[in-house]
């Protein structure tokens, strides 16, 4: 069935409006327009061949609007699509399409990544690589960028960050302040090894005023339940499990 074509008229996201003789109007992209020729013929005779085809530059130009709006990995980008209930083949053909035109490419996401996981984040070298292996990216990739992120660097964000946590610090001491430390860094991606090491300068026992108001609060929660010997066994507890000792002068 052939119609002809009344009107063309520029619309947004690089579409036209085609009008139709019967009334009906169709949403399309420039290179749809000259696949089908219909500058050329003023008219339509397959639409749903036509929708078909259009179909597939959506795919491709709503992928590539949002990798504009986001830098995004290969994985990531085709999830999205996904998301969006497209179907598959042209999500396949849109990653393609992408991908050949510098688009997409993971070896440029991953090095963008890790620097601004450096720059922005506090996140160490292994939540990064965790965070980059979900985002669908090969641990060859990963690998050959992130020596970026050294154990020099790794050395001086220790150094910072453990200081930081210190002088934060207002519930623990000794042993059990060491281990919340050394915990809280190998969760935020560091060397474990490179964490002990740099933990050996830090000193944990200067805890006197943390202790004793520590011991206040405590003493001011537990005498409202127990006196005397059952009262400084409770303290004593509690105290110990924060790493603190105090002995009332």
């Amino acid at each position: 069935m052939k119609l002809k074509i009344t009107k063309y008229k520029k619309s947004t996201n690089g579409k036209y409006k085609v009008y139709l003789e019967d009334g009906r109007e169709l949403s399309l992209y420039e290179e749809t327009i000259l696949k089908f020729e219909l500058l050329l013929k003023k008219e339509v005779t397959d639409i749903p061949k036509i929708n078909e085809y259009n179909l597939e530059w959506d795919v491709y130009y709503v992928a590539l609007k949002s990798i504009k709006s986001r830098f995004k990995s290969v994985h990531d980008t085709r999830e999205f699509l996904v998301k969006k209930e497209y179907p598959i083949e042209l999500i396949d053909k849109a990653i393609d399409r992408l991908v050949k035109q510098g688009y997409l490419n993971d070896d440029s996401f991953t090095k963008g990544f890790i620097n601004s996981q450096i720059v922005t984040t506090s996140n160490g070298p292994y939540k990064i690589r965790r965070e980059l292996s979900d985002k669908g990216i090969s641990s060859k990739i990963i690998d050959d960028n992130i020596d970026v992120f050294d154990d020099n660097l790794q050395i001086e964000r220790i150094n910072k960050l453990a200081s930081k946590m210190l002088r934060s610090n207002r519930t623990r001491g000794g042993s059990v302040l060491r281990k919340k430390i050394t915990t809280d860094l190998v969760n935020m991606g560091y060397d474990a090894e490179l964490i002990y090491k740099v933990l050996t300068n830090f000193s944990f026992n200067d805890t006197k005023e943390i202790a004793e108001r520590e011991y206040n609060k405590l003493y001011k929660k537990y005498s409202k339940k127990y006196e005397g010997e059952e009262l400084n066994y409770r303290i004593k507890q509690a105290m110990y499990q924060k790493g603190l000792i105090y002995e009332e002068e």
